[in-house]
């Protein structure tokens, strides 16, 4: 090849091909990392056309898991990974315009899946009916108390505004739902806003991630395009962070030519460690001008930020490529085909940090963090 500029193209394509689309090679000591997906296991949870639920809303019997299963949370409790996910079933067409149910799983090993077969968090003809329906219940965390209660903030969805809700349980199964988590903050000034992906405050204790405080009163990052957060007495009833003028506070925002630079959305509960406060999220590429090259257009991949220990609202760094991309099929196949890894997530069982993502909004994967083997 004797042309220099023809020459120059064909290395930076050959560079392409071999170096996009990667992962992040070394993380930073405070990161959390690095994950690997077990072989062979994954997907593990995929739709099922053959499970049936008696819809109290439509007063019949659906598959309401049939369409895609996506999006887990996951918990531990009685020596068991249980993981949360939300189902669709096929009573519309294209991304957020079904209904969405929340399915519960259970494993011994974080792996191998057992199926409860009925959603344990629905729409139902109660208080937040008006919230919930006709979009449904979607994309969890769950994290557990000190003294044994799991808190579930979710995404209600009524096909008008996005709103995280709150619900809690003591067994996983049966759920007590206890509505927005803005309405009474600020004369709810905040309720009608949209609002997705809370990521409540946790520690490693006793060998189990559990929720923790900050100065007396319980911390969490949430957004979707932006990282805010709030805090709360009681878990349910949340108060923004709000700037000198009364705004939301954004703590975190997209940049410009990066994984991120289209949305910035909180993932599991974020990770108070011996570096900070770790806060793994999901990063979405533009589209068009302005994306990161090295990663496909609208794609969501999976990053971390470190948050100061001493004060939860100050911002010390980020990963400047992300440590989790779409590499497998069924990550790039699905009703999101421009690949989605999106962490929602995340427990320490057993010595080791299993992750729950969904995949390309259509199945349910995990990724394995050996504390043990990481040096």
């Amino acid at each position: 090849m004797r042309n220099p500029r023809l020459l120059l193209l064909f290395l930076l394509s050959i560079h392409s091909q071999l170096f996009a689309q990667q992962p992040i090679h070394r993380l930073p000591d405070w990161a959390l990392g690095p994950f690997v997906r077990p072989p062979g296991a994954n997907p593990i949870i995929s739709p099922d056309s053959g499970s049936r639920f008696y819809d109290p809303m439509r007063q019949q019997q659906l598959d309401w898991e049939s369409n895609d299963t996506f999006n887990p949370a996951a918990a531990v409790k009685d020596r068991k990974v249980y993981v949360l996910y939300r189902a669709e079933d096929k009573s519309g067409i294209g991304i957020g315009h079904r209904t969405s149910r929340i399915g519960l799983a259970e494993s011994t090993d974080g792996i191998a899946m057992k199926r409860m077969g009925k959603p344990v968090l629905f729409p139902g003809k109660d208080d937040q009916q008006e919230f919930e329906w006709t979009g449904g219940c979607e994309d969890p965390r769950v994290a557990v108390t000190e003294d044994g209660t799991y808190l579930m903030l979710y995404t209600q969805w009524n096909k008008k505004v996005p709103r995280l809700g709150a619900a809690t349980s003591k067994d996983l199964v049966h759920w007590k739902k206890h509505g927005p988590i803005f309405q009474d903050a600020y004369n709810g000034r905040f309720h009608n806003i949209p609002s997705k992906s809370a990521s409540v405050l946790t520690k490693l204790k006793d060998g189990q991630l559990r929720i923790t405080k900050y100065k007396g009163k319980y911390w969490m990052y949430w957004g979707e395009y932006h990282v805010y957060a709030a805090t709360s007495d009681n878990l349910v009833d949340w108060v923004p962070v709000v700037d000198e003028k009364g705004a939301l506070k954004p703590l975190i925002s997209p940049r410009k030519g990066y994984f991120d630079s289209n949305l910035t959305e909180c993932g599991p509960p974020a990770i108070l460690t011996d570096k900070g406060i770790v806060l793994l999220y999901n990063g979405k590429n533009l589209g068009g001008k302005d994306r990161d090259t090295n990663y496909t257009a609208n794609s969501y991949c999976a990053g971390q930020m470190l948050f100061s220990a001493d004060d939860p609202s100050k911002f010390i760094t980020r990963l400047d490529q992300p440590f989790m991309v779409p590499t497998e099929p069924f990550e790039k196949s699905g009703q999101y085909p421009a690949g989605t890894v999106f962490i929602e997530g995340l427990v320490y069982f057993k010595g080791k940090y299993l992750l729950y993502y969904g995949c390309a909004d259509s199945r349910v994967a995990v990724a394995v963090y050996d504390p043990a083997k990481a040096n």
